[in-house]
């Protein structure tokens, strides 16, 4: 018997750059938990495209197999909260979410390694001169937040904070576990890291040359050829430092945005006023 289609169960919808693909990955080593390994962006991007369309998307799970998808866009997205909660109001929604300093200068850094911007960070980041852009703007979490928090139950809803996946990844994952009412189906947490800044890349002028031909080229990305020659090009990653006043600056433009998030989240974020955080 064929399994039915079905809407998720759960929802990882965000934030950008703070380890929810770890999230993912760990929980797709359990049995318990189906989840497609693509993010479809169904209520952010692609809405227009119709419900069946994201049913099929999201794949057939067995009976008692709890359904999942991961979409960071879904907590910036004005009007996200708005139709997941139209078209799945029982849902369980997480959250998981990085000192908003640290995930603005890693979101910049991974738009400047696909050459989509350019190396004059202060342009990007300090807020004197782009408080209303992507880098800045996705971290006003509390702002974002309230529109779920407006729709859904508190019960419904679990926010974590990115650091204690690096503190604690058992703890942190079966936080997530209990979420979920899993606490005790869930496989050990995937040790290593998903996405590494660090790592090699395609140098930028190739990347723009290439950037036509994405389509073509990345359901071949994982294989043999292509992975060979990606190690021939690829180079060390070289970005523009965060300087201590822009940082600085950035720290104080969140501050009213993170006393906000504790008090809508009952979540202690104070690791985030500090550079050690």
């Amino acid at each position: 018997m064929t399994d039915a289609l079905r809407l998720p169960d759960f929802i990882i919808a965000g934030a950008a750059k703070s380890a929810t693909t770890w999230l993912q990955r760990s929980l797709q080593q359990s049995a318990a938990i189906h989840m497609p390994d693509h993010e479809p962006h169904f209520f952010s991007r692609r809405y227009d495209k119709g419900i069946d369309t994201y049913l099929e998307e999201l794949g057939q799970a067995p009976d008692g197999v709890l359904l999942g998808e991961k979409s960071n866009s879904y907590l910036t997205e004005p009007e996200a909260a708005a139709r997941i909660h139209k078209h799945i109001p029982d849902v369980k929604l997480v959250f998981q979410l990085r000192n908003p300093v640290a995930r603005a200068y890693s979101d910049y850094c991974m738009l400047l390694r696909r050459g989509e911007v350019d190396a004059d960070i202060a342009q990007h980041l300090d807020p004197d001169k782009a408080a209303e852009g992507r880098f800045l703007g996705d971290g006003r979490y509390a702002h974002h937040l309230q529109r779920f928090y407006d729709l859904f139950a508190p019960e419904q809803i679990l926010v974590l904070r990115y650091e204690d996946v690096l503190s604690d990844p058992e703890g942190q994952l079966a936080k997530l576990g209990q979420h979920l009412g899993l606490s005790d189906a869930l496989a050990p947490p995937l040790q290593s890291r998903v996405k590494d800044a660090r790592a090699t890349a395609v140098p930028r002028p190739l990347r723009k040359i290439l950037a036509p031909f994405r389509p073509l080229l990345d359901p071949l990305r994982e294989t043999a050829p292509m992975v060979k020659l990606r190690n021939l090009v690829a180079r060390p990653q070289r970005y523009p430092a965060f300087e201590p006043s822009l940082k600085s600056a950035v720290r104080s433009y969140y501050q009213p945005q993170i006393d906000e998030l504790s008090k809508l989240t009952a979540t202690d974020f104070d690791i985030w006023r500090t550079d050690k955080g």
